[in-house]
């Protein structure tokens, strides 16, 4: 199935969702609150609506999980082989606070691994993606860029900019290296700097769901890093039962 996806066409969906989002931030906007007061914008709704009906168009016979959509019962959800694994704007937070560090982000998920992300970042003009087996790239570029000769000298962490936890703050406070340089940052951009070299870990011990972490998952695995559970050596899996993601670590 995966080497019937055209990567090329999955980024030009993410393209169309990311200029719907950008009609939007160029004005003034809404803000309404979900049940677990998390906010919804209509960039959030008009991006969906792109997403769904364009994957639903080209590969009618995958089924999909969106932040948007009426979830689907795991009955139903644990016998697809594949599916797709979608946040039309990752990082609303961000959006509301017009930083420019939210993303579209779309994944493909097969039996539970991420084996194609597409994350763009439309208010930076920044694209990364990756499909299993023909690594990662950001803008043209493999990843990653660079790597940590020496991190028992210097480690680059990077966190939330609007869920830092005390949890992840005491992660950081308990790595080994010689200096830590603490960087912060917004959406699924976290997991990319990891994966191009410009951070080393990425700790989250706080709320995320599968929503949030696939695409860029896939991206971080193709540039020979890593996403584990918390403590562990388990990789995160996706399309579980709950949909709530582990703690876990990005390295």
């Amino acid at each position: 199935m995966i080497e019937k996806i055209d990567i090329e066409a999955i980024k030009t969906i993410a393209m169309e969702a990311g200029a719907v989002i950008m009609k939007v931030y160029e004005r003034e906007f809404s803000v309404e609150y979900k049940s677990d007061s998390s906010p919804l914008t209509e960039a959030d709704r008009s991006s969906n609506e792109v997403i769904c009906s364009r994957l639903q168009e080209a590969y009618p016979n995958i089924p999909l999980i969106s932040e948007e959509n009426r979830q689907i019962p795991y009955e139903v959800r644990k016998n697809w082989e594949y599916c797709w694994c979608v946040d039309p704007l990752d990082g609303t937070k961000e959006f509301i606070k017009r930083s420019d560090e939210f993303t579209v982000n779309i994944a493909l998920i097969h039996q539970g691994i991420p084996v194609l992300g597409v994350v763009y970042a439309p208010a930076k003009g920044d694209m990364y993606w990756a499909k299993r087996g023909e690594g990662a790239f950001k803008n043209g570029t493999r990843l990653p860029l660079k790597n940590n000769t020496n991190p028992q000298e210097k480690l680059v962490v990077v966190a939330s900019k609007s869920h830092l936890s005390q949890e992840t703050q005491s992660f950081i406070d308990a790595l080994g290296a010689k200096e830590i340089e603490h960087i912060s940052a917004g959406s699924s951009l976290k997991f990319c700097m990891v994966a191009e070299g410009e951070a080393d870990v990425y700790p989250r011990l706080a709320p995320t769901m599968e929503w949030d972490t696939a695409a860029a998952d896939t991206i971080v695995r193709e540039a020979g890093k890593m996403v584990y559970e918390v403590g562990s050596e388990i990789p995160m899996c996706y399309n579980k039962e709950e949909l709530l993601n582990p703690w876990f670590v990005v390295r």
